[in-house]
């Protein structure tokens, strides 16, 4: 059993990534790191998503950054987003990441935040008795 699920959209979400490993290995919390695809890879994602048990999710991704609303279509876990600037500034990945339609609810943090994606899964988590 894993708290936090940190899924990347691609390998060069790396860095990324360790932002956010970086705050988590700070705090009593377990995580799991994978890199699965929404557009490559939907199956892979749907299988883990369901077979998963985490209690928050940070979806890091840009471009398009399906990852995030893709995830939160499929469990009713907390979702954070976390937009990647690969292009645009990012600018693409942060609206794309916040623009969610309704009962498919993401959190959207600063474009390559994942720090803050750490903190603010830490304060979901703290919640919980």
């Amino acid at each position: 059993m894993v708290d936090i699920a940190v899924i990347m959209g691609s390998e060069s979400d790396r860095a990324i990534a360790n932002r956010v490993t970086g705050v988590l290995d700070n705090s009593d919390y377990s995580y799991d790191v994978q890199v699965i695809s929404a557009h490559r890879n939907p199956d892979k994602l749907e299988e883990y998503i369901s077979q998963s048990d985490s209690k928050v999710y940070i979806a890091i991704a840009g471009l398009s950054a399906a990852l995030p609303g893709v995830i939160a279509s499929k469990t009713k876990m907390p979702v954070i987003g976390v937009p990647v600037s690969a292009k645009m500034m990012g600018l693409d990945a942060l609206l794309s990441t916040a623009q969610m339609p309704p009962g498919v609810p993401v959190a959207s943090v600063g474009v390559d935040n994942g720090a803050n994606a750490a903190y603010l899964a830490i304060r979901i988590l703290d919640l919980i008795p």
